[in-house]
Formats: C-alpha cells, sequence, structure tokens
C-alpha cells in the first residue's frame, strides 16, 4: 500500500467533497497510555498508574475498515508505545496488510528492542529538547539522552539507512538553546529534525482542562522573551542554510518564522499564523483506551470497543462535526501547533 492508486485518490477528493470518509491514509495509535518520561510540557505520564493499552483484539477488529478505506500509514505513538508487551504483535497484525508503521518514541528502550524495531517498524521519530543536559533536565530522566543515543546507534549498527528522524517541542525551557538542539541532532546521527511550538492552550495530552495561567507560564515563552526568540530564529535562518537546503530541517525557513509568531500571537502581536489542515478528512487517532478523535486535539467520536471504527468515522455526528469546521475560525484549529495537510494525489514516505 505504499503507492497511491487512482482510485484510493479518487476516494480521498470524494471524502473532501462529501465529508464522508471513504479514504483514510493515516491512522494514529496509542497501544499504551503510560509513559516512561515525565516531561515538563506533558501531562501523560501523570496517569501512569491508571494503565490502559490497545489489545490484539482491538488491533484486528480494526483490519476491516483500514482495508477498505486503503490506510497507507499507521504511527504508533502513546505515551511509550514500546512499553506495550504486546507492541510486536500490533506491528505483526498491521504489517501483514502491507501498511508502513512509524514509531514515535522517546527513545529511553530502543536500544532493548532493537532487532524488533527493525524487523516490525519502518522509521523512528524520537522527541529531542536540548543537548545532553537540557534533554535530561526536561525529561526529568537521568541519562535520558544517554540511552536514546545508545538506542538510535544500535538501530543503525544494523541498519545504517534505517530512518531516525526528531521532533522538538520548542517553548520556554529550551528555545534559547536551539541551535544546540540543531548540533544534537547532528551529533545523534539524525536523518532529519522537526520542530513546532508548544501546546499550550488545548486540553490534549492527558489534560483533563486546560492549562490555567501559572502553569501555560511555565512553558510559554513570555513577552519580555520575544525579542530574544527573533534573534536566535534570525541567526537559524541566516546560519543552517544548507540544512533548510538538504532539508536536515524539514520546515521550510518561514515555517520557522511562523514559530516566533505563534507566541507573539498570544501577546496579540499578530495573528497566529494559517495553517491548511485536513486531518479530520484524512486521518484518525485511536487511543489506547479505544476511544476515537478526528485529529489530537478534537473532542471523541466514539470508541472501538462499543462500535467498528467506519461506524464511528462516518457516523452522524462525526460528518456534521467536519461538515461544520471552520479551521479559520475554530479556536482549536487556529491555535493549533500540529496541522496535517494530505493532498489527495500525495504520496506518504
Amino acid at each position: 500500500m505504499t503507492g497511491t492508486s487512482i482510485y484510493h485518490t479518487f476516494q480521498r477528493y470524494r471524502t473532501l467533497q462529501t465529508d464522508r470518509i471513504t479514504a483514510l491514509p493515516i491512522v494514529i495509535l496509542m497501544p499504551h497510555s503510560a509513559c516512561n518520561c515525565r516531561c515538563v510540557m506533558c501531562d501523560i505520564w501523570k496517569d501512569n498508574k491508571n494503565l490502559k493499552q490497545l489489545t490484539e483484539a482491538d488491533v484486528n477488529g480494526l483490519m476491516n475498515a483500514l482495508r477498505k478505506f486503503g490506510t497507507q500509514q499507521v504511527l504508533m505513538s502513546g505515551g511509550e508505545a514500546l512499553l506495550s508487551p504486546n507492541f510486536f504483535r500490533l506491528c505483526q497484525i498491521i504489517k501483514s496488510q502491507g501498511i508502513r508503521i512509524s514509531l514515535l518514541s522517546t527513545g529511553l528502550a530502543i536500544k532493548h528492542h532493537a532487532a524488533d524495531i527493525l524487523q516490525w517498524v519502518d522509521d523512528v521519530i524520537i522527541s529531542l529538547d536540548g543537548d545532553e543536559a537540557l534533554h535530561d533536565q526536561i525529561r526529568n530522566i537521568p541519562h535520558a539522552f544517554k540511552k536514546l543515543q545508545e538506542g538510535i546507534a544500535a538501530l543503525k549498527a544494523v541498519n545504517p539507512q534505517f530512518r531516525v528522524t526528531g521532533r522538538t517541542v520548542i517553548h520556554r525551557l529550551n528555545y534559547r538553546q536551539w541551535p544546540a538542539i540543531i548540533a544534537a541532532a547532528k551529533t545523534l546521527q539524525l536523518d532529519q529534525i522537526s520542530f513546532l511550538p508548544a501546546d499550550v492552550s488545548s486540553n490534549a495530552f492527558n489534560r483533563p482542562t486546560a492549562w490555567d495561567e501559572p502553569r501555560q507560564d511555565e512553558i510559554l515563552i513570555s513577552e519580555a522573551e520575544l525579542p530574544a526568540l527573533q534573534t536566535i530564529v534570525d541567526n537559524i535562518l541566516l546560519n543552517n542554510k544548507d540544512d533548510f537546503h538538504t532539508r536536515f530541517i524539514a520546515e521550510s525557513p518561514l515555517k520557522i518564522q511562523h514559530i516566533y509568531q505563534y507566541y507573539s500571537a498570544f501577546y496579540g502581536h499578530n495573528a497566529f499564523p494559517y495553517k491548511k489542515c485536513n486531518a479530520p478528512w484524512v486521518s484518525a487517532v485511536i487511543e489506547a483506551d479505544g476511544s476515537v478523535r478526528p485529529c489530537f486535539f478534537h473532542e471523541v467520536m466514539g470508541n472501538i470497543r462499543d462500535a467498528s471504527l467506519e461506524d464511528i468515522i462516518n457516523s452522524k455526528k462525526a460528518i456534521a462535526f467536519r461538515k461544520s469546521l471552520d479551521m479559520d475560525k475554530d479556536d482549536t484549529c487556529v491555535k493549533c501547533v500540529c496541522a496535517l495537510n494530505l493532498r489527495p494525489g500525495a504520496k506518504l514516505n
């Protein structure tokens, strides 16, 4: 399913035109609710005692829908997916349908599972927060950077071409080290590094409610710090031209500038950066308890333990949500930090 057939492209067009899902290229699964980090900008780990996880029966039950909708890629997210005792069995079920698997990971357990990852996963996306000292501090885990480095090395030692990329959330605690993060990504032998601002306004990532101001201010870059942030962005755009040219930095220079604009928008200096997104029409998020969302940030539509995925994403409620969603005005979408825009004819990597 790595290609995009004419039929599948047509089905994607139909979905966008009718708001009824007839193609679902991407599915995000959260096999395990717990996390092995204690990151300052995330609350997932705070609920580790209330463990939830997807079962083989859950994933087997998804296969009819994934076949019907021509799903091409499953992203294993979390929590930390590798904490699931049946993670690689879930991968085996999914891979039997010819679907690519990407693993989003803290990296702490990669070394231990390197052989199975190389067999069942197509690429890994790790979280990187700073150089060694800052990464360990933000993750709240001793030697987190070293474990991450050892895990990547274990994968590359067996298959130097295995793709490992990084994702960094830029926020108040690490924005001044942005150039050092790029250097650390090269030290880790990452194939690419991507940057996004911190989500400080939604109830995603296990927040019962959106953060209040004191909690938000721990992560939100302050108004007084905006000039320093702009200077750092300017320096990256000037000093890392080759990294943009080679796509080692995944974003364009414009999107890097948008990170400044995102933070400055909180203080009324400009509008939030415009994002073209069709995530609710091309993807679905299935959480460790079976809950289904149209994306990470919007409300639950149903649960795969109560109804089939097909019935959930094409329910009257779900279709009405997509029909009425105005991304230019919806507050969740306007402040979103992680947009997905997949054109009907686009191929997934």
